[in-house]
């Protein structure tokens, strides 16, 4: 039985914010198995981030706000299994129910989330590394990965640049977003010893660097859909964006008046309009779109 705290701290609400690397995969697929998408996309919200959660949570043990839980509970010991058992379970169905390279990959994702929170290593502590890492894994990784899985194809036959070039653009938006989920940590992080970032950074630092990589990423994006689709979705995406830009920039004004700000609630705030916005821009991507087949 699993119990309250652990379930929490598993916070699968919390992989809406990672759905738009999903969404953008199956957006750019030319042919979308719908069985496999359905497989896809609940292996990667409902068994692999919570995993990962769990996980981080468990060696983590804050006592204040993180990423979906803003009071999270005393963390039980037996969160560390459960994050092992989901992740154990989704393997399996990625492997039976898609196939056994994305399974692997999976796995990779795996090692990877455990180097960023597991104490003999802990990449958090690690100010570049654990934001390249991050960027890397939860963006264009990712992406990769069910993109192959999606459109059932192997490894050689997705190295193109119409798939690599989105990879770089899912990695190039985390990079610039990662930061933000950090910034209202500070005190948890510097008590804990871990040289995130965003404390690197500083409060104010991480709002202008989060800033570049956004507005960089937001051009990569406009390229690529002016180059391989057309000037309407990219205007499109130009539309759908713009109210994350008018949050971002509402929030930086506020924050270089008030330092408070920088919390947990405009956070999480900002990660929704992000995430609602790029999720409705790829639904109509994948609809709008031409050439695109449904089995």
């Amino acid at each position: 039985m699993i119990s309250k705290s652990t379930l929490l701290h598993l916070r699968i609400p919390f992989s809406y914010f990672l759905f738009p690397v999903f969404m953008f995969a199956l957006a750019s697929s030319p042919t979308l198995y719908m069985s496999r998408a359905i497989w896809v996309f609940v292996i990667l919200h409902f068994f692999l981030y919570p995993s990962s959660n769990g996980y981080n949570s468990y060696f983590d043990k804050d006592t204040k706000s993180i990423g979906g839980l803003k009071n999270p509970p005393p963390v039980e010991k037996n969160l560390y299994f459960v994050s092992l058992f989901f992740e154990f379970i989704g393997l399996i169905f990625a492997c039976t129910k898609v196939s056994v390279l994305f399974g692997f990959l999976l796995f990779i994702y795996g090692l990877a989330s455990k180097a960023y929170s597991h104490p003999s290593i802990r990449l958090k502590k690690y100010p570049i590394i654990g934001w390249l890492v991050t960027g890397f894994f939860q963006g264009g990784y990712i992406f990769f990965t069910s993109y192959l899985a999606l459109n059932d194809i192997d490894l050689h036959t997705a190295l193109k640049v119409e798939v690599l070039i989105p990879s770089f653009l899912s990695s190039l938006f985390l990079w610039g977003n990662y930061p933000m989920t950090q910034v209202y940590q500070h005190e948890e992080d510097k008590k804990r010893g871990d040289n995130t970032l965003s404390l690197a950074l500083g409060i104010k630092g991480t709002f202008l660097f989060s800033s570049i990589f956004l507005v960089l990423s937001v051009i990569g994006f406009e390229s690529f859909l002016i180059t391989f689709y057309n000037a309407t979705i990219a205007l499109a995406f130009g539309l759908s964006v713009l109210p994350v830009g008018i949050f971002f920039g509402y929030w930086i004004f506020k924050v270089f008046v008030d330092i408070t700000y920088s919390n947990y609630s405009y956070t999480i705030a900002y990660n929704f309009i992000s995430a609602t916005s790029l999720n409705l821009f790829f639904v109509y991507l994948l609809f709008f779109r031409d050439s695109v087949s449904f089995i």
